[in-house]
């Protein structure tokens, strides 16, 4: 495999390849199939061969190629929504069974690099910066909720001169770190899955996008002239399905989100800036979010597009932001830049469940807390076809609306919508 068959990143500049696996030809059938070899896809597959299945895995175009390889790398606890709208929706118990699930799917990470051998620039710790004096009491009653609710102890504030502790930087007024969270390379990671799935005997097909999904007692799906049959069809291909099955299509908004990465500065040179070496997050709406990587470079994100096009200054706009935040680095050069689609909720909050019938099986809505969630997804999924369907149908309990305005006019009614949060940010 080439590594132009992947849109240009430092990921793919520095990725350990997997071989190309063929397409789909012909027709055949499969006990499960599964549609998408990202994170989710992948550990469903995994799960799935650890329990005796057989397992097809379909990508339309290489393993990893989606958000998956080209996502921030931030390993985090929690979701995107926070647990109070979880909470109000489904009451206590099942928020702390939410919780809980969050923090294990930060832990099957661990438990996947350590199991594969996932040579992947793991690195524990996140940060999350409050830049505004509102800010830093909402970063305070938040680690106090985790802390009191949720009996979390991973957590450590810092404010003042003892954020040198963790950060050099002037743009910040408070810190919460935690401890459990942490980063890591993307794409090596998920193409370490692949490599742990090829061996457990999944079948992988690359470059066979779907087009047609028949739906009954036997799915099959369509990859032009191509198709499989299965019992059991479980679909994560997010905001990458397209409008393949319109019901899951109107409850995600694809939105663009953007990185750079520095030449690299030298390890010495960049934990000055941060010692431990965390991920960064700040807690605007339109965040930026920023961290070391393994050969000792920075990378920045921040800029989203909601219209789905690239911003046209991507590489200098994300530098001004970089430098607001470390203006010492006024001197290095962005090497690379690259973006891609993430799928959002209404809600922000995790939309999993089965797509009328119990045999269709679908995972999305991530909200920017995919790196871990997806792991966990693909465990209750599994769990589900086995038999076991009790957590995933705690996730199903959630309620998601779909984004106003159908397929012509959602995108510019969000445009609007974050224009509101855009000025509350700066304001």
């Amino acid at each position: 495999m080439q590594r132009s068959d992947y849109p240009e990143s430092y990921y793919s500049a520095s990725a350990h390849l997997l071989a190309a696996q063929p397409p789909l030809r012909g027709s055949t059938h499969s006990e499960v199939v599964v549609v998408g070899a990202g994170i989710c896809g992948l550990t469903t597959a995994l799960e799935l061969r650890q329990r005796g299945y057989e397992v097809s895995l379909i990508e339309a175009k290489r393993v990893g190629w989606g958000a998956s390889g080209r996502s921030g790398g931030q390993i985090l606890t929690s979701y995107a929504c926070e647990m109070e709208p979880l909470k109000a929706q489904l009451g206590d118990k099942a928020a702390r069974h939410l919780w809980e699930m969050s923090l294990e799917a930060v832990q099957l990470v661990r438990q996947h690099i350590a199991q594969h051998q996932i040579d992947c620039d793991w690195y524990e710790g996140s940060l999350t910066a409050a830049i505004k004096p509102r800010q830093v009491n909402s970063l305070r009653e938040w680690q106090h909720s985790l802390e009191q609710e949720y009996q979390y102890p991973h957590l450590r504030f810092y404010q003042g001169d003892e954020m040198a502790q963790v950060i050099n930087s002037q743009r910040y007024l408070a810190i919460v770190e935690d401890k459990l969270a942490g980063h890591l390379h993307p794409l090596n990671y998920t193409l370490g899955l692949a490599k742990a799935a090829l061996a457990a005997g999944v079948k992988i097909y690359e470059q066979s996008p779907v087009d047609r999904l028949e739906r009954g007692a036997r799915p099959r799906i369509h990859c032009g002239e191509a198709s499989i049959s299965c019992d059991h069809l479980v679909l994560c291909g997010n905001a990458y399905l397209g409008w393949l099955v319109p019901e899951l299509a109107r409850k995600i908004m694809p939105v663009g989100t953007y990185i750079v990465a520095t030449e690299v500065l030298g390890e010495e040179r960049l934990r000055a800036l941060l010692p431990g070496y965390h991920s960064v997050a700040d807690t605007n709406f339109v965040l930026d979010y920023f961290r070391p990587t393994g050969d000792h470079r920075l990378l920045f994100g921040g800029r989203v597009s909601y219209s789905g096009i690239q911003p046209p200054d991507l590489a200098s706009g994300l530098r001004r932001r970089m430098l607001k935040v470390f203006p010492s680095l006024e001197d290095a050069k962005i090497e690379h830049a690259w973006g891609g689609m993430v799928d959002i909720t209404v809600n922000r909050a995790p939309h999993f469940g089965r797509l009328g019938q119990d045999n269709i099986y679908f995972a999305q809505g991530f909200s920017g807390h995919g790196m871990a969630l997806t792991n966990l997804a693909g465990k209750v999924m599994a769990e589900a076809i086995a038999g076991s369907s009790e957590r995933l149908d705690v996730f199903a309990r959630l309620k998601h609306l779909d984004f106003p305005g159908g397929p012509w006019l959602r995108t510019p009614a969000l445009v609007l919508g974050m224009l509101y949060y855009r000025l509350r940010d700066l304001l």
